[in-house]
């Protein structure tokens, strides 16, 4: 039987990364406090770090790249199907 990894929450794991990012108490301090591995909370850390650039980044820019994407992979489906009608045409032999 295998050994179950711990899941932490969200809340927890923001609680965690902020301590480590402020540097009040030291990482030793914040993982015998919290019970979590020290590894965990420089990557929870790291990842807050990476991240919060994202949190002010403008919506609207966001947004359009998503609609972006819809429309390329909307037009490559609009073209997948008119490729399967040309062919079920000739296959039918139905002339309009």
């Amino acid at each position: 039987m295998g050994v179950r990894r711990k899941s932490h929450p969200k809340e927890l794991k923001a609680k965690v990364a902020l301590e480590a990012i402020r540097g009040d108490r030291t990482i030793n301090e914040i993982v015998s406090e919290y019970g979590v591995h020290s590894s965990q909370v420089t990557a929870w850390k790291r990842r807050v770090l990476e991240e919060l650039p994202e949190i002010f980044s403008n919506g609207r820019t966001r947004r359009h790249e998503d609609e972006e994407a819809l429309k390329a992979r909307l037009f490559q489906e609009i073209g997948e199907l008119k490729f399967e009608l040309d062919w079920l045409k000739k296959k039918s032999r139905f002339e309009p």
